[in-house]
């Protein structure tokens, strides 16, 4: 089922910003060449990521499942100076697609894929985190959780994508249900679920 009202959901892209030609074309190209376009941030989703990161400032950012590139685009378009995204995505060829726009970006520079398994790119990298995305394989969402919470720094903010998971989180199973009530459950974060695309959770340190 839709979250949102289909022309609830219009109005609300109508009304937001538009990101530049640059994301407009990704989007497209994603749609007609990669497929899976319901996965692409969006828009809405996208400015919102961007407007976090502009409020919080954050040195580095890490992305659990780059797809094509939409998000961590718009994200780093607010990285402050000396801010960087590190964005890690399994499949070789998504994360060649996504590097071709990072190329042809002002802020793509900002920007380093690691391919391969999201949970050995990240024990590679060093120090603490203060924002991640998370928006990759729903099965592996409570492990990339465990991994990065002990990492955060201690203003850091997680951000998981698809929380609402299209309604089916009210039918009590499922991978989005078992993070949720494994968020809800840990005294260690407090969060919010908001009702955003297909729902994102704020997390961040008790």
């Amino acid at each position: 089922m839709d979250v949102i009202d289909p022309q609830l959901e219009a109005y609300l892209e109508r009304l937001t910003t538009p990101h530049d030609g640059l994301l407009a074309e990704l989007s497209e190209r994603t749609a007609r060449e990669i497929g899976s376009e319901q996965m692409l941030t969006g828009p809405v989703a996208g400015r919102f990521l961007e407007l976090l990161v502009w409020l919080g400032r954050p040195q580095r950012v890490l992305e659990i499942g780059t797809f094509t590139g939409h998000s961590a685009l718009s994200m780093a378009a607010a990285l402050p100076e000396g801010g960087r995204i590190d964005t890690c995505e399994l499949d070789p060829e998504r994360a060649a697609f996504a590097q071709s726009y990072f190329d042809r970006s002002p802020h793509g520079s900002r920007i380093t894929i690691h391919v391969g398994p999201a949970l050995e790119s990240i024990a590679k990298l060093d120090g603490d985190f203060d924002f991640v995305f998370l928006d990759a394989d729903k099965e592996g969402y409570v492990d990339y959780y465990e991994a990065v919470v002990p990492r955060l720094s201690e203003r850091g903010l997680i951000v998981a994508d698809n929380t609402l998971w299209s309604g089916r989180v009210l039918d009590g199973e499922g991978p989005i249900v078992a993070f949720n009530d494994h968020v809800a459950a840990d005294a260690r974060t407090v969060q919010a679920i908001l009702s955003v695309r297909d729902g994102m959770t704020l997390i961040r340190r008790a």
